[in-house]
């Protein structure tokens, strides 16, 4: 740690008010909103406020507007399991955010929230046992600070104001317009353009076909294939019980845990028989392509299934494009951007109106807010993770981090029963501060990186994995990404385990 808090994080400490609350939520998105509905419910005397920067709720859902914005989860499980999705598995923006809105409005949940505020730092005193947070109002410029007595980061995983594009020669001599997915600009005009677009995972197959019909040509270009599941944006199972007359909850629950015992065994056979588990996924390519379409290079991925993200292609849209001659494939490198498009390694070029980068995130560890603890700079390798959750030597907070293989809301659902749960426990037993720590046990286990690169290494995580904590090789100390064990694991944490120091 770093001996002091930095002029630019005490300079916002000029509030013009001070309150404080027995919980602080960071950030309105699935996870924030979930938290609150759940504070609501289960712990209906505590006090507590969502700060949110944005000017409405959504998160992802709301910053990001390029065409075709959809989910790549299905909603009956990326869906609250609290509130019935009766639309189409693969949702819109749209109508993922009017499903948070009713959420909102059915728990009374709006008075809870404050929009515009953008969290700067965060600063834990032991004498007080509180956070104090600094926030700004992003309206007005106001400094306002909070105190709470627990801190729930909800603020997601990486920065919404801005998306990963590498720094390629020649970017800036190339004369037409250059896109981040992230930042779509509202003036954009593709009709009748060449289109680049760099990258090929689930950003990549949303926009394609989106914008494919109103383009004169849309290429996808990628240095490396990806795996794609194509399949009809409806569940049968759904369909019937609906005809059946079932009551939606019902449906929800039954459809849910159908679609997680599928992910389950579809996830066992990827790292169990992986090889078979590549070829039905090129057969659901090649049937949306046709028996003469050469998949090689561009569908055949060098990896297993799974080590990286699968995006779901809704009734084989991405696919159907390029069966029609609007869009196509090429596997190749950039040597440099040119004026009128891209030079390629193997010595073709691409010529573009527009390139669209729809090259990943730039990772956020907890909201880039300044973390300081009793005046010490805080730096979240230097500590361990609880379960991927909490984090050694840091007091009264939890962190939301989802699943890469399921959905993350699957995960925020557990996280927000277990904060409920322990801040009951810690009313019980008159403890104001808890913080984890390593157990005698513990001492000599090895620290490994938060996640093992060999079992999931998407671009965003390796280039930002020096920024997280670490873990260790035990499971407490590690974020499993399996929710078919931790749903039944984290009910029974127990809260009294040498892992947790109350006082």
């Amino acid at each position: 740690m770093l001996d002091t808090v930095s002029a630019a994080a005490r300079s916002a400490a000029h509030p013009q008010a001070i309150e404080h609350f027995d919980v602080l939520i960071a950030g309105a998105g699935i996870s924030g909103i979930g938290g609150a509905y759940h504070l609501t419910t289960q712990r209906p005397g505590t006090s507590f406020v969502v700060l949110e920067a944005q000017h409405s709720f959504g998160g992802t859902w709301l910053t990001h507007r390029y065409p075709g914005i959809r989910s790549d989860s299905d909603l009956y499980t990326f869906g609250y399991r609290f509130k019935p999705w009766t639309g189409k598995p693969i949702a819109t923006a749209a109508e993922i955010r009017a499903y948070m809105g009713e959420v909102i409005d059915d728990n009374d949940l709006a008075r809870h929230i404050r929009y515009g505020h953008r969290i700067v730092a965060a600063r834990w005193s032991s004498a007080d046992n509180r956070w104090s947070i600094e926030a700004v109002r992003t309206d007005s410029g106001e400094s306002v600070r909070i105190t709470a007595n627990f801190l729930w980061m909800c603020q997601g995983y990486y920065r919404h104001t801005e998306g990963y594009t590498p720094n390629w020669p020649g970017m800036s001599e190339f004369k037409g317009r250059i896109v981040h997915p992230q930042t779509w600009p509202d003036d954009l005009d593709y009709a009748g353009k060449k289109v680049v677009v760099i990258g090929s995972g689930a950003t990549a197959a949303t926009v394609v076909p989106a914008i494919a019909p109103s383009c004169d040509h849309v290429t996808v270009l990628q240095r490396s294939p990806t795996y794609f599941i194509p399949g009809r944006n409806k569940i049968e199972l759904a369909d019937t019980l609906r005809e059946l007359g079932v009551n939606e909850d019902w449906i929800h629950e039954i459809v849910r845990r159908k679609i997680l015992f599928d992910q389950a065994t579809f996830t066992k056979r990827a790292v169990g028989e992986p090889e078979l588990v590549k070829q039905e996924l090129l057969a659901g390519v090649r049937a949306h392509l046709g028996p003469d379409y050469d998949l090689d290079p561009h569908f055949m991925p060098s990896y297993r299934p799974w080590r990286q993200r699968i995006a779901f292609v809704p009734d084989g849209d991405l696919f159907k494009g390029i069966a029609s001659g609007k869009a196509s494939v090429v596997t190749d490198e950039i040597e440099r951007f040119t004026a009128t498009g891209i030079a390629l390694k193997s010595g073709a070029a691409l010529e573009a109106d527009i390139i669209v980068t729809a090259t990943g995130f730039n990772l956020n560890v907890l909201g880039d807010i300044e973390f300081s603890i009793d005046g010490k700079l805080l730096d979240f390798a230097d500590t361990v993770t609880y379960r991927g959750m909490m984090f050694t030597g840091v007091p009264n907070m939890v962190w939301v981090f989802g699943y890469f293989r399921a959905s993350w809301t699957l995960r925020a659902d557990l996280v927000a029963d277990f904060v409920c749960r322990l801040l009951g426990h810690m009313e019980r037993n008159g403890a104001a501060r808890v913080v984890p720590q390593l157990r005698p046990q513990d001492q000599d286990m090895p620290l490994l990186p938060w996640i093992d690169p060999e079992n999931f290494n998407p671009g965003y995580l390796m280039r930002g994995m020096h920024l997280l904590p670490k873990r260790g090789d035990k499971p407490e100390w590690q974020h499993s990404q399996d929710y078919w064990s931790e749903k039944d694991e984290f009910p029974c944490i127990d809260l009294d385990d040498p892992a947790f120091v109350y006082e």
